[in-house]
This record gives structure tokens, sequence and C-alpha cells, in this order.
């Protein structure tokens, strides 16, 4: 693996620190954990569009109640 050195203040280090979940892990799999976090949080193009469109049929009042979905999948509710 090719490494670089990279300037960062100290408190960022310190931060990074805290981040470790074990004391030999590397500041590289810190940084590169917080970017998987990252990613995961962040909704694609296709996630939006449906939320819109979700958010859309509301406003159009294309409902279905809870109990209707819940009889049409047999699930009781209490």
């Amino acid at each position: 693996m090719e490494k670089t050195t990279i300037q960062i203040n100290q408190s960022t280090r310190e931060r990074l620190k805290n981040l470790k979940k074990f004391e030999r892990q590397s500041y590289d799999e810190v940084i590169n954990s917080i970017f998987d976090e990252f990613e995961e949080e962040n909704l694609s193009k296709d996630e939006i569009d449906e939320i819109q469109r979700g958010l859309e049929d509301i406003k159009k009042g294309r409902l279905y109640p809870i109990e209707s979905v819940a009889k049409d999948l047999g699930i009781v509710l209490k």
C-alpha cells in the first residue's frame, strides 16, 4: 500500500484518536470507517425520487388506511 503524509491540526488528530475502536487501529482505518458511514447515510437518487413520489401521492390523497393494508397482508393490529 502506498502511503502519504497529510497535515492535520492536533485537535483533529485527537478526535481521530478518540474514534479508534481498538488501540492499534490505524488512522487510515478510522478515516475509511467514517467514509463508509457517511456513504451509507446518503440517499441515492432513486431513493430520493421514490420518497418524492410518495409525498406527491400523499398530497393527492392517494392513501390507504393502515387497517386496509394490514388486512391485505394478514396482519392483526392491536
